[in-house]
């Protein structure tokens, strides 16, 4: 299981760093369009101080949009204690805990480090799982934490945001660009508009890649603190059979969740940010047989 883990980290840096060798590219190809080489650079600074952004305003945001309020332990005590128990159990400090008003059975975490930390639950969750699956979930989440999952994917979305923005104004000057003016051969526009068109796409695929990456990470560091990978088995099939989808849907905040909080028929279905469930599960009966 270590070894699953270690290799997950690895990956997801390989995956992240793509997207700097996309934004350099799309800033080497803005240089050129503009005549002016420190576009480059421009791009990169630029997509790294919108990351940044997103990182501090990030987890504010995703509570907001999906209305959650915070508890205390005399609020929801069953809760709070699971996390209490969980903060010690991993040498985390204790996180704020909210709950959604919600009857699907979901949760997410977010928060920049374990010191700024916010797990959130719905009440279908709480209303679903026995203890010891409610726990499962919960050391999942709180998984997402502890490897710095939530950083990672703050500063993910922050990236595909800029590669959008910087595909957007390479796609306006094109429009309004004189080729004759311009001193570049036709071929290296064609070359541009192409970029423009498949940046943005290829930026998506890299966040999907990224996300479920965390997410097979998640399951494993929640069976290793547990040491119960089959409670987290129950969570998944009951989630499974009954739909995580969520009345109030975002697709912004979507990757946070511990399943997809979308309608199966939605169009962002289609680019889930979720490993299949039954895909989760096989490789924590997998797992179980090495604990």
């Amino acid at each position: 299981m270590y070894s699953e883990i270690a290799a997950n980290k690895r990956k997801t840096w390989l995956i992240i760093f793509l997207f700097a060798v996309l934004i350099a590219a799309l800033g080497f190809l803005a240089s050129k369009l503009f005549g002016h080489a420190y576009f480059t650079y421009a791009a990169l600074i630029g997509a790294g101080i919108y990351a940044l952004i997103q990182y501090f305003a990030a987890a504010k945001l995703a509570l907001a949009l999906n209305d959650a309020h915070e508890v205390s332990k005399k609020d929801a005590p069953v809760l709070y204690r699971v996390v209490e128990n969980l903060a010690i159990t991993t040498g985390m400090p204790m996180p704020k805990v909210y709950i959604i008003d919600d009857p699907a059975p979901n949760a997410f975490a977010t928060g920049r480090d374990p010191n700024h930390a916010v797990v959130a639950v719905t009440a279908g969750l709480l209303n679903m799982m026995e203890k010891d699956e409610l726990e499962a979930v919960l050391a999942h989440e709180m998984g997402h934490v502890q490897n710095y999952d939530i950083r990672v994917m703050m500063i993910v979305f922050g990236l595909v945001s800029a590669i959008g923005f910087i595909a957007d104004i390479m796609a306006n000057f094109l429009w309004f660009r004189d080729d004759r003016e311009s001193g570049n051969s036709p071929i290296f526009f064609v070359l541009a508009i192409l970029a423009v068109i498949l940046a943005p796409f290829v930026a998506m695929l890299i966040q999907l890649a990224v996300s479920r990456r965390r997410e097979f990470l998640a399951d494993s560091t929640s069976a290793m603190t547990t040491r119960y990978p089959e409670g987290l088995i129950r969570a998944l099939e009951k989630i499974r059979d009954s739909g995580s989808a969520m009345r109030k849907q975002s697709t912004a905040t979507a990757h946070l969740f511990f399943a997809s909080p979308l309608k199966a028929k939605s169009f962002a279905k289609l680019f889930s940010t979720h490993p299949p469930i039954d895909e989760r599960i096989a490789r924590l009966r997998e797992m179980g047989t090495h604990l």
